[in-house]
């Protein structure tokens, strides 16, 4: 397993986002956690669950992320269940050192845009990280370009 792998472990809160599902204000307090998923003879395959509260009720989406077998920032997302014809690409492109948030973008499906979530452990970031983060992210092609449609999400 990658060290990227064992870092993204664990639970993460959406502190900034463009992705329209969080954005229209309906569904809130969204959550990633990260888990391995320990499917029979595959390695690097992580259990995804997204949380999030709508009219008080909290909702869950199931997939799996499997990692890119030459780039370990990468991963593909494929729903379970009833979501498993639709998949997802995305990638870590900045990882604080110390682990305390990260930078995933993600590409555009059938179904979404492509788009850009700021993470964190916490449910949310001082200013100052959050700025920095944002400044690391302008001098990035990748991420520059989704700054302009970026909205801080208000910790409910």
């Amino acid at each position: 397993m990658t060290f990227l792998f064992q870092a993204i472990l664990g639970t993460w809160f959406i502190c900034s986002t463009n992705f329209p599902m969080w954005l229209k204000g309906d569904k809130t307090n969204p959550t990633f956690t990260y888990s391995i998923a320990g499917k029979k003879g595959k390695n690097n395959v992580l259990l995804d669950e997204v949380k999030y509260q709508k009219k008080n009720e909290s909702k869950k989406l199931t997939g799996f992320d499997y990692q890119h077998s030459t780039d370990s920032t990468a991963f593909v997302w494929r729903g379970k269940g009833a979501l498993s014809f639709v998949r997802s690409k995305w990638k870590v492109v900045l990882q604080d050192p110390d682990g305390q948030w990260a930078v995933i973008w993600f590409s555009k499906t059938l179904f979404t845009p492509e788009g850009v979530d700021i993470i964190s452990r916490t449910p949310q970031l001082p200013d100052k990280t959050l700025n920095n983060i944002k400044s690391l992210m302008a001098s990035n092609p990748l991420l520059a370009r989704q700054l302009i449609n970026m909205h801080d999400l208000p910790v409910r």
